[in-house]
C-alpha cells in the first residue's frame, strides 16, 4: 500500500508561520539598525579670575628684575579622573560615569591653560610657561587634580574639585611650598549639565586660591633671594 503524504495541520502551519514572522523580523532590523544615542561634549573654559587686588595689573616691563619666571607642568590626575569621561557619584567611594556626557579633553589637558594664562596675568612673575618649552625658569610648578566628581547623593548634588599644588625652586630643586585646594559648588540640577556648570566655577575658584598660593610663594622667595 503506497501512504500518502499526510497534509499539514493547522499547528504546523502557525509554527512555520510564526518562525517566518520572526525571521524576517530579524532581517529588518539588521537592514535597520536603532539608532544610538551620540554623547554630549563638554568643555571647563572661559574661567575669569579674580585677584585679591583691585588694581590694574602691572605691564610685565614694570615687574622689577627679581620677579621669577614661572614654568608650569602638566597637570596630574589621581586614578579614575585621567579621561575624558565624567565622573559622578552616589555612594562613598564608588566612581561611576555618564554614559553619553563627555568632557571634549581629559580635565588635566583643559586645566593647563587655564593655570598658565591665570598666574601669567597675575603680576607676580615675568612669565608663565607651560612645559615641553625651551624657556628656562626660576620657579616650577606641579599641580595634581585628587578629584572632580558630580556628587549626587544627596539634595541639593555638588561638584566638588580638589587639585594639590607643589612649588619648587628650579635651580636648587628644593620644595618651597604645597598646599591642597578644595572646592564645592551646588548644581542647579542633577543631570550632566548641571554638573558641567557647577565643574566649571568650582574650577575658577580653585585657580583663584591658586594663583593667590603662588603669588605668596614667589614673593617670599624674592625676598629671600634679596638677602643674600
Amino acid at each position: 500500500m503506497i501512504k500518502l503524504p499526510r497534509k499539514p495541520t493547522c499547528r504546523t502551519c502557525w509554527i512555520f508561520a510564526t518562525s517566518m514572522f520572526f525571521t524576517l523580523a530579524a532581517g529588518c532590523s539588521a537592514l535597520h539598525p536603532t539608532a544610538v544615542e551620540q554623547p554630549s561634549f563638554y568643555s571647563l573654559d572661559n574661567v575669569r579670575i579674580e585677584t585679591r587686588s583691585t588694581m590694574p595689573e602691572p605691564a610685565t616691563s614694570a615687574l622689577p628684575i627679581t620677579a621669577p619666571t614661572l614654568i608650569v607642568n602638566p597637570p596630574r590626575a589621581a586614578s579614575g579622573f585621567s579621561s575624558q569621561r565624567i565622573v559622578y557619584v552616589r555612594e562613598a567611594h564608588q566612581l561611576e560615569y555618564y554614559a553619553h556626557s563627555e568632557w571634549v579633553d581629559s580635565p588635566a589637558r583643559m586645566i593647563a591653560p587655564l593655570i598658565v594664562t591665570a598666574v601669567g596675568n597675575s603680576g607676580s612673575f615675568r612669565a608663565a610657561v607651560l612645559t615641553p618649552s625651551a624657556a628656562d625658569g626660576d620657579l616650577r610648578l606641579d599641580t595634581e587634580i585628587v578629584r572632580l566628581q558630580h556628587d549626587v547623593s544627596s539634595k541639593p548634588g555638588g561638584v566638588r574639585f580638589t587639585l594639590r599644588a607643589t612649588m619648587v625652586d628650579n635651580t636648587t630643586r628644593k620644595v618651597l611650598a604645597r598646599t591642597e585646594l578644595d572646592q564645592t559648588i551646588v548644581s542647579s540640577s542633577e543631570d550632566p549639565y548641571g554638573g558641567v556648570i557647577a565643574a566649571n566655577r568650582a574650577v575658577q575658584v580653585v585657580i583663584e586660591q591658586l594663583v593667590e598660593f603662588c603669588a605668596e610663594t614667589a614673593e617670599h622667595w624674592q625676598s629671600h633671594n634679596s638677602e643674600d
